[in-house]
């Protein structure tokens, strides 16, 4: 069986008030849609993911920079959105089942969705669900007052998504039964002998509002680690001063293989110490033609793009920039704005300090500056 992985992202998110809707919400550097997606990518009878997006969210979708995934733009319901995607599937040669999937449900595990796919052998769909176990009540409204119904529990239960199904067969009941439809795809299901309902996961929760939001980023354990950077270089004349990406009027600069920006640097390394990755020398050779004379923001941002490849984001930065001269405080604000793009954290979490040698030493004498960093990251498990 080939299958096609449906994440229905075309919804407007009114119960979760923001901006930016709820299948771009980030947790762990990653949006709701790309981990489902990421999940969905590990299971080799997936062939195919399609997102059905809404196109006010066009672009965020544009931010992600997904790959191999199919973009299909939703419809006026989530029942119009699956029709649209599931239209093209049925053009298409090659998919034979598809798993439907909500966005806003982004943590089922690996192991449900391979119970799922493999149960697909015997049957025509197949849906996880959990058992309620809080008292159920229904609230009667008469011409004469209103009161409370008792639901026997025993007899309801919840589904949950991916809910999967043959191509063919799902495709003409949504094309047949939208009068039908509720709010999943299994509700166009009359014959629930096809159906096989298997086990689902209590984590496996919609997030439908802020809170259920918390709740599902305190699901994803984390550890933080720190790492030390520190970097001299010597003034020269007729060189550029760079110091925390920015140049900054001078009549000597920075002597490096590089731009020479002793901040970027000590960033870079405090970063590398962090995630155990080594150095800046041994990642960007001073014997290596291709860095000479290249701006340091380069380097800070490949690093950046590697870190977060093996689920590292940084916490905070706390800087120390010794020189006699230039005076840093005028620098500071601009300088924090530069570090918060590269590193792709809030200006906020960055703290920059300038220290001066008394006019000791070569610092002191105005013939080199150095910077000190620590940078704590956090790794998501």
């Amino acid at each position: 069986m080939s299958f096609c992985f449906i994440i229905l992202a075309g919804g407007k998110s009114h119960r979760f008030k923001s901006i930016i809707h709820k299948p771009y919400q980030k947790i762990a550097g990653k949006s709701l849609v790309e981990i489902s997606i990421n999940k969905a990518q590990k299971i080799k009878e997936i062939k195919k993911i399609i997102l059905v997006y809404n196109k006010i969210d066009i672009k965020h979708i544009k931010s992600l920079s997904l790959k191999k995934v199919k973009l299909i733009k939703g419809g006026r319901t989530r029942q119009e959105s699956t029709f649209n995607a599931l239209k093209y599937l049925y053009k298409k040669k090659g998919i034979s089942s598809v798993l439907i999937h909500d966005a806003a449900r982004p943590n089922f595990s690996i192991n449900l969705l391979r119970t799922i796919i493999k149960n697909m052998k015997k049957f025509k769909a197949v849906v996880p669900k959990i058992y309620i176990h809080d008292a159920v009540k229904q609230k009667i409204d008469s011409s004469f007052n209103e009161y409370i119904l008792s639901k026997n529990r025993d007899e309801l239960f919840l589904t949950q998504t991916p809910q999967a199904f043959n191509l063919r067969e799902i495709y003409r009941l949504h094309k047949v039964g939208r009068d039908k439809y509720k709010d999943d795809d299994i509700s166009l299901y009359m014959d629930l002998n096809k159906v096989k309902f298997v086990d689902g996961e209590k984590t496996n929760f919609k997030v439908t509002d802020k809170m259920d939001f918390e709740i599902l980023k305190n699901l994803y354990k984390s550890k933080i680690f720190v790492g030390i950077g520190f970097d001299i270089h010597r003034l020269v004349p007729k060189r550029k001063l760079y110091l925390g990406g920015m140049i900054i009027k001078s009549n000597l600069g920075t002597l490096g293989h590089s731009d020479g920006d002793p901040v970027l640097h000590s960033i870079t390394d405090s970063i590398l110490g962090a995630c155990r990755m080594g150095d800046i020398g041994q990642i960007f050779s001073d014997k290596n033609k291709k860095f000479k004379n290249i701006r340091s923001t380069i380097l800070l941002e490949n690093i950046i793009k590697t870190i977060k490849s093996k689920g590292f984001f940084i916490n905070n930065i706390d800087i120390n920039i010794i020189t006699q001269h230039p005076k840093i405080s005028k620098y500071k604000k601009k300088m924090k704005l530069i570090i918060s793009n590269l590193c792709e954290i809030s200006a906020n979490r960055i703290n920059i300090k300038a220290k001066t040698t008394e006019k000791l030493g070569i610092i002191g004498k105005e013939k080199a500056i150095a910077c000190e960093v620590i940078t704590s990251v956090i790794k998501y498990d």
